[in-house]
């Protein structure tokens, strides 16, 4: 490879934007689920809750 061919295979590669697009959307996709996971773990513990009283409910008489 020549270096004139090198030099523009690294300019192409600095001047692409699809890899920034990528890391975006992951970047996006990393938020949500922090979000999702800070959202999901109360609303687990009030339906555990839930069972358990209705569970102590059937098994009492």
């Amino acid at each position: 490879m020549t270096l004139r061919k090198l030099c523009a295979r690294v300019q192409l590669f600095l001047t692409d934007q699809e890899g920034a697009s990528a890391i975006e959307y992951a970047i996006v996709a990393a938020m949500v689920a922090v979000v999702v996971i800070a959202f999901i773990s109360p609303i687990g513990t009030q339906i555990k809750s839930i069972f358990t009283t209705i569970q102590s409910l059937l098994v009492s008489p």
